[in-house]
């Protein structure tokens, strides 16, 4: 994904700023709002916006 696009994304629930989340192998899986402690995940390069689709986050040091 281009980093200018997730510039411009913001959480569709709190409008709050979105970091990019990756696996082990630096692969983008998903868009973490910390606010809502939500991930939107990024399903063939697209990010998935919709609150049904989020699934929460986890604590730091576990999961994507």
């Amino acid at each position: 994904m281009d980093n200018r696009l997730i510039e411009l994304l913001v959480c569709p629930l709190c409008k709050g700023p979105l970091t990019m989340r990756r696996d082990e192998e630096q692969r983008p899986v998903g868009l973490a709002c910390a606010a809502d402690r939500l991930l939107f995940p990024i399903r063939d390069g697209i990010p998935v916006m919709l609150e049904s689709e989020a699934l929460p986050l986890e604590t730091e040091g576990q999961g994507p």
